[in-house]
């Protein structure tokens, strides 16, 4: 077991015990087990898996960040996150739609690298919860 700790600009979001993680690393998705190398790495949007003690999973989607990993404790500093089960689609469609709507625009001061974070961003949480709707608990 290790320590995880997963940090948002505006709390620590998830902090507990567990046996491992499977995080969309910037050079593909990586595991991390006990004893795992020191290691730092950029994250992209994509879902994080947590294992606890009892086997059990937790699924997040993670908007990037990054993790790293040093003496069986892992810090993960997230720019957004937040448990599979708990995406608003409705919602997170709708950031879709704004984030289309810029990008197609032809206004010139539109802050391009945002609105394709924003349209990723949003991809990712409504593609998570369409695969996972039926699976989570």
């Amino acid at each position: 077991m290790y320590l995880l700790t997963i940090v948002t600009p505006e709390k620590i979001f998830y902090e507990d015990e567990v046996t491992s993680l499977i995080a969309p690393g910037s050079e593909g998705y990586l595991g991390v087990l006990t004893d795992h190398a020191p290691l730092i790495t950029g994250l992209v949007p994509g879902k994080l898996t947590v294992k606890d003690e009892n086997n059990q999973e937790a699924h997040f989607a993670i908007s990037g960040g990054f993790m790293e990993i040093f003496k069986n404790q892992v810090t993960i500093l997230a720019d957004s996150i937040e448990f599979v089960k708990d995406i608003d689609v409705e919602r997170a469609k709708k950031a879709l739609e704004r984030a289309r709507q810029r990008l197609r625009s032809k206004e010139k001061d539109i802050d391009i690298p945002r609105a394709i974070a924003a349209l990723k961003r949003a991809e990712n949480r409504i593609y998570l919860y369409e695969k996972m709707k039926d699976t989570e608990v």
